[in-house]
């Protein structure tokens, strides 16, 4: 039975003002709350509600971050918090810049970190607020947490949506953080689904040859930083914690897991420590994803056998779970996968890349845009070909469409404008087969998941008879957001 709930104050708890913390939840909750961008919610039932009020949400523009307390058959202040990082304000404050850094000086500003924040080594520490609360042995219940179930078809609740899963390269000792999605299976079970090519899964992989568990750490509540660091792709053989303690300047302090000897951030707010075994499964799923279907149905996938739960007092999960786009995570991966983008066509040597704006309409990946200030033949195809297959491009991509500088490649009415008038079918439209695809794909038969092709639009003018094109009408790019900037507040 769905329950309405009502909306109280937020009131900070006194964790947040802890010296050592710098990278804390409740410490962003706090920003959020002085940001007006933080609504509490008390008696909504995790059964129904949540997932509805999450998919609403993540589809209403503007939308704050929700803070569920007081859920119906859990203790007040074990609580749930969704939409995090919905806005643009609100994930420019978690980067550290100005809440109103306009849509590409947040690009610039990532490009930046990306290229010049120094890793800093984890601060090893004896306590934590994480260690508030530990449950080992026969005393695990990961029952006890109030996690929701976030769509009606889903086949169990998933503790993991909003979530960093630390596992290390078994070889180099190369500890990685990343956003897969983990479902309860009971009190101490859980399934963890790890795409094929993704560094937690090639980290599997390796124990698995070996016949060994892979040692896991599920961070279910954690800094929203930590958050955007797991579900984006930072540099390869870089620990995400590292690298988010390069932007906060000093490292971040962590306990040790005390079955796998995996560093856990000492300020987070739940975390669940275990054995990955190849050889005991369990049916996963089904789950909604990312490219807004239920696209991976259920199989049988390896079980996490949790040898101890840490929380802290009154522990929050991060929820942030998958709808059809945009949801959440793709409206602040917009700007952060368009950075990645644009710094890897740089880096592979396409010149004058003006920009790039990976759609979330296309969950960030299945439909990006890319301009350029056209200098020679075969400029535009160069720039489709690498936006194809580098490594923001390659996964689970779809189409890519080049266009010129003069086109706002966020604005999906300007991008489609200039493929329907500077785009032939049969001059300008490519195909690749079989690129980098996976079980989320849901245009690949179930048989043939793996692969898949991609298509590439040339939306230029046409290079050998550019000086004939028709002039387009309008202001040009910088004027338009000149004026946007300027008058918007006229549509208020």
């Amino acid at each position: 039975m769905s329950l309405p709930g009502k909306r109280v104050p937020y009131s900070p708890l006194p964790e947040v003002d802890d010296p050592e913390s710098t990278d804390d939840l409740r410490q962003w909750l706090r920003m959020a709350d002085k940001l007006g961008q933080l609504r509490v919610i008390e008696g909504v039932d995790i059964e129904e509600s949540v997932g509805r009020i999450s998919e609403m949400l993540h589809h209403t523009e503007d939308a704050p971050a929700v803070l569920f307390d007081d859920i119906p058959g859990y203790p007040k202040g074990w609580r749930v918090l969704v939409n995090t990082l919905g806005t643009r304000p609100r994930l420019a404050a978690t980067l550290g810049l100005p809440p109103d850094t306009s849509t590409f000086g947040v690009v610039d500003a990532w490009e930046r970190l990306l290229n010049e924040a120094k890793p800093q080594p984890v601060r090893m520490v004896e306590s934590g607020p994480i260690l508030e609360n530990v449950m080992r042995g026969d005393d695990v219940d990961l029952l006890k947490f109030p996690t929701p179930l976030w769509h009606p078809e889903d086949g169990g609740r998933y503790i993991g949506t909003g979530c960093g899963i630390i596992t290390r390269d078994p070889d180099s000792g190369w500890v990685n953080v990343g956003a897969y999605r983990v479902m309860v299976h009971d009190r101490n079970r859980t399934g963890l689904y790890i795409s094929p090519g993704k560094h937690g899964r090639i980290h599997r992989d390796k124990y698995f040859d070996k016949g060994e568990p892979m040692p896991v750490v599920v961070l279910a509540g954690l800094s929203p930083l930590q958050f955007v660091a797991s579900g984006l792709e930072i540099p390869n053989g870089v620990s995400e914690l590292e690298w988010v303690g390069g932007l906060l300047g000093h490292g971040i302090r962590c306990v040790e897991g005390e079955f796998t000897g995996l560093p856990i951030p000492a300020d987070a707010e739940i975390a669940i420590e275990g054995f990955l075994h190849h050889d005991r499964t369990e049916l996963e799923g089904p789950f909604g994803e990312w490219t807004g279907y239920y696209a991976s149905a259920s199989r049988h996938e390896p079980v996490l056998e949790v040898k101890a739960v840490y929380h802290r007092n009154d522990p929050i999960i991060l929820g942030c779970p998958p709808e059809k786009p945009p949801y959440e995570a793709q409206r602040f991966q917009q700007y952060l996968r368009s950075g990645n983008l644009r710094r890897e066509l740089r880096a592979a040597g396409v010149p004058d890349v003006v920009n790039a704006w990976t759609h979330s309409v296309g969950g960030c990946r299945l439909f990006n845009v890319v301009s350029i200030k056209q200098r020679y033949a075969g400029h535009a195809r160069q720039a489709g070909l690498i936006a194809t297959q580098c490594r923001q491009g390659a996964y689970l991509g779809r189409i890519v469409v080049v266009v010129d500088d003069d086109v706002d490649i966020t604005d999906l009415h300007e991008v489609i404008w200039a493929v329907c008038t500077r785009a032939d079918p049969v001059r300008d439209m490519d195909i690749i087969r079989g690129a980098l695809s996976g079980p989320l794909d849901p245009a690949i038969h179930p048989d043939e998941k793996g692969t898949n092709s991609r298509l590439i639009i040339d939306a230029t003018r046409p290079w050998a008879w550019r000086d004939q094109f028709p002039p387009a009408i309008g202001p040009s790019l910088e004027v338009k957001l000149q004026t946007r900037e300027t008058w918007s507040w006229i549509m208020d």
